[in-house]
């Protein structure tokens, strides 16, 4: 099911959270809405849903306008950041509770519906958990429950509302590792909002980073991160950092990409080593440059020959190895 979004603009009195948004998504495709919180990513997500009405344009599913279609008649799944579980319910209850709402002449005979919940619950890898209650499950759990609740009905759409962030960063990353297996097997359109650019870097097909209501770049997650279309992507798509090299003139280059020295090199500048941080494999070395305040963060393997020894107050020299010019300060 491809989703088309046709300058949707959405104002919520004074604060205009979307700003004449076009975006084509294809038919199995997994698309994250990256950005800010209050860049616009949810209220989007929403309307996508008919949770909200867009002040101008159109949402298009597979060339029908379901603009002015209910929630109820758009075929979508949700999953939302604080799971929605019945507490009341078991997991197979909650589960099935999509399947037993249906009208009478669509829905299934309980075989069918026991039949096609053990199904999910076989899909999410927690069969064995078929009679317990939300409470007595860990967040991961619970979430992986309130997708297989949303696959159920077999929904056109998936959409996806930050549904790791209440979740610790462990199971954030073993559980977005999963999601994307998981597409990979039902290959169903999904929209995914976060904030996390590690998380949309892990997940996606293609990245909308969305900022201020526009939409500022859309790519595949290489794309986005190695050609980002404005100072904006750059930085939230990573640790960086500002080096001025005179006048309004303005680099920027990540911490992984920059040449260290104990000695004076070609092409290297001079700066003060004001933290040495181990950091596992990798250690972080942050300089004070002469001529600016912004510090500037290094990162190099722990067993880099420059950090033999190196202690803070000493100096040392750097020159980044690939950066990108500042448009917009």
């Amino acid at each position: 099911m491809s989703i088309e979004i046709r300058n949707v603009s959405k104002n919520f009195n004074a604060f205009k959270a979307l700003n004449d948004i076009n975006l084509d998504i294809h038919s199995g495709e997994l698309v994250a809405l990256l950005g800010p919180s209050g860049c616009g990513k949810t209220t989007l997500l929403r309307i996508i849903a008919g949770l909200e009405t867009p002040d101008v344009g159109n949402i298009v599913f597979h060339g029908e306008d379901v603009s002015q279609h209910d929630v109820r008649d758009r075929n979508v799944g949700f999953v939302f950041q604080h799971y929605a579980l019945f507490r009341h319910m078991t997991v197979f209850d909650n589960v099935a509770f999509g399947l037993r709402m249906k009208p009478k002449k669509e829905r299934p005979s309980e075989a069918r519906i026991a039949e096609k919940v053990h199904e999910l619950l076989n899909m999410v890898q927690l069969d064995w958990l078929s009679d317990r209650y939300p409470e007595q499950l860990s967040g991961g759990q619970r979430q992986r429950i309130a997708l297989a609740r949303a696959l159920a009905v077999e929904p056109k759409i998936l959409l996806l509302d930050e549904p790791f962030g209440a979740l610790d960063a462990k199971v954030r990353k073993e559980l977005r590792r999963w999601l994307a297996r998981l597409h990979e097997e039902i290959n169903l359109t999904s929209v995914f909002v976060t904030h996390d650019q590690e998380e949309a870097m892990e997940v996606a097909d293609r990245i909308v980073v969305m900022n201020k209501g526009v939409i500022e770049q859309i790519g595949s997650p290489g794309e986005v991160y190695e050609n980002p279309a404005s100072d904006f992507v750059y930085h939230f798509l990573g640790d960086s950092n500002r080096l001025h090299l005179g006048g309004d003139e303005h680099v920027l280059f990540r911490p992984h990409e920059i040449s260290l020295s104990r000695s004076e090199v070609a092409e290297h500048r001079a700066a003060e080593v004001r933290d040495i941080r181990p950091l596992g494999a990798i250690t972080r070395v942050t300089l004070k440059v002469d001529g600016q305040d912004e510090l500037i963060e290094a990162e190099v393997v722990k067993d880099h020959d420059s950090l033999t020894g190196l202690a803070r107050g000493e100096t040392l020299y750097f020159k980044p190895k690939a950066y990108q010019p500042v448009a917009n300060i």
